[in-house]
């Protein structure tokens, strides 16, 4: 039985990236969503018979290329480092695998100390072979970094805390 998560995030995802069809097989099944304009999915989930498991069908081409971080900035004044009362959070909004950057050897889109606008990217999270680009959506200064390269992070998991500008 498909997981429900996994199928609102299937629909999460499709209406994000405008898709308008996605079909997946593995081992025990097969999922197909399609939708056209902006009505809802139609989902058919099957069960895949005992032939040899197929590959997932791709959802999308390769990752967009990253966009140029901001010039890093020192911070106007030197904020306790206890003190995160009138800090924002930039937060996941998915489910998948945090990357500080597009590649291990490149640095990292976004640190302590780095001043951000609403457009800028600040890690990527990957989702279903899917690198999703997160920007900042707010301006400041970045004050910590609050998960791993590699880490596992769910829905609303803060992952940096930025003071606004």
């Amino acid at each position: 039985m498909l997981d429900i998560r996994k199928l609102k995030e299937l629909i999460r995802l499709m209406v994000e990236n405008e898709l308008t069809e996605i079909d997946l097989k593995d081992e025990k099944e097969t999922v197909s969503l399609r939708r056209e304009g902006s009505q809802a999915p139609v989902v058919q989930v099957s069960p895949t018979p005992s032939a040899p498991p197929a590959a997932p069908a791709p959802a999308m081409a390769s990752a967009p290329a990253p966009a140029p971080t901001a010039p890093a900035a020192a911070p106007a004044s030197e904020p306790s480092p206890a003190d995160t009362s009138n800090l924002e959070q930039i937060t996941s909004p998915m489910v998948g695998t945090f990357y500080s950057a597009a590649k291990p050897e490149s640095p990292a889109f976004a640190k302590v100390g780095d001043t951000v606008t609403a457009d800028t990217t600040v890690c990527i999270v990957e989702a279903m072979k899917i690198f999703n680009e997160i920007k900042a959506e707010q301006s400041g200064v970045i004050e910590k970094v609050l998960v791993s390269n590699g880490d596992s992070v769910e829905f609303g998991q803060a992952l940096f805390l930025v003071r606004p500008a």
